[in-house]
């Protein structure tokens, strides 16, 4: 009996740890939404991993390092208006392990001018306790 109570405390401890991490993933594209509809994409890139080994695949050819990656949205979207109001669509969150995840996702600007839009496939790693964007492939 001390078993069954044992293995059923383990997996609802488990689900309950699988919930917080998803939830917590969720929260990093909640947070990159808000700074982008108010214009900060330095508050954007927060949730991405401050390194040189940040990978962002966009349309034209891969970015690498935080800095770098930061500089293509400040080229691509100069202004508010360039930016948009921008919303998510989650399809998808996978937990892989404790420490790696795998979103998709669905992205979509309201402009004044057009309504661009497109996928998106994130590595998530958990760096120090938080989870962040590693690996972005935009289109």
């Amino acid at each position: 009996m001390k078993k069954i109570l044992l293995s059923c405390f383990l997996l609802l401890s488990s689900c309950l740890l699988l919930a917080q991490d998803r939830q917590a993933i969720l929260n990093v594209l909640e947070t990159q939404r808000v700074a982008w509809n108010k214009g900060d994409l330095e508050g954007f890139m927060q949730g991405y991993w401050k390194s040189d080994s940040l990978l962002f695949v966009g349309r034209t050819a891969p970015t690498h390092g935080w800095q770098a990656t930061l500089d293509r949205y400040k080229k691509n979207y100069p202004d508010r208006a360039a930016m948009g109001t921008l919303t998510f669509n989650i399809l998808k969150v996978e937990l892989l392990n404790a420490t790696n995840a795998f979103m998709l996702g669905g992205w979509h600007l309201q402009r004044e001018k057009d309504t661009p839009g497109g996928y998106f496939t994130l590595w998530f790693k958990k760096i120090n306790g938080e989870w962040k964007i590693v690996v972005d492939h935009t289109s």
